[in-house]
């Protein structure tokens, strides 16, 4: 949970010194942001190909596995659509886009507000892209501080569908915690997997 709020500190931060003007022009250019971008992919590869799990992971693969990874990107664009019958704002699928980060607020946030700059204009695609960034990062809290709620009234699955990618790191601990230690192997492919769909599913959204 600390590293959650040291994103939102950084990307304050960052509001602030983008504000106040004092940064060159070129920090502000949209082929920094691009390259920015181009760099994270490149991270969010290298960070999966290198987990030393990842090789024991495919090889112990089963099909039925793949059935908690479904059930979580099902269930979260089904109520990311939901929402935007109440939110009148944004598109269903402005609301997709959102929820198909899946708790991975650097990368979904950064891709939303790159994507989306060309269709709703600079402003719009960075207030959408901060609504990114704030509701996958409580996701992530939800998960952390709710973990035992979930266990206890939804199951032993509840809390790895609610961590979304974040299960594979950040949140595992907890979920190791609450719901057992035998579902460590779920849950690192879970992440995995989930964390393989943000680009994708984002940027599927984001070009309606």
């Amino acid at each position: 949970m600390k590293g959650s709020f040291v994103i939102v500190g950084f990307f304050v931060f960052g509001c602030l010194l983008g504000r106040s003007g004092l940064l060159p022009e070129v920090f502000l250019s949209h082929d920094l942001s691009q390259y920015v971008l181009y760099l994270l992919m490149f991270l969010v590869g290298i960070s999966i190909g290198s987990d030393k799990k990842l090789k024991e992971i495919l090889r112990s693969l089963r099909p039925k596995l793949l059935l908690v990874p479904l059930a979580t990107v099902v269930g979260t664009l089904v109520f990311s659509a939901l929402v935007s019958l109440v939110i009148s704002r944004w598109t269903v699928f402005d609301c997709l886009a959102v929820g198909s980060g899946f708790a991975y607020y650097s990368l979904s946030s950064i891709l939303i507000t790159e994507m989306k700059t060309a269709s709703l204009g600079i402003q719009l695609a960075t207030e959408l892209g901060t609504i990114a960034l704030m509701a996958n990062i409580l996701r992530e809290i939800f998960t952390l501080l709710g973990a035992p709620f979930w266990v206890k009234h939804f199951g032993r699955l509840a809390p790895i569908c609610a961590g979304g990618a974040t299960t594979m790191d950040t949140t595992l601990p907890v979920i190791t915690r609450y719901a057992g230690k035998d579902l460590v192997f779920v849950s690192i492919f879970h992440g995995i997997l989930v964390d393989f769909t943000v680009p994708f599913f984002v940027s599927l959204f984001c070009s309606f």
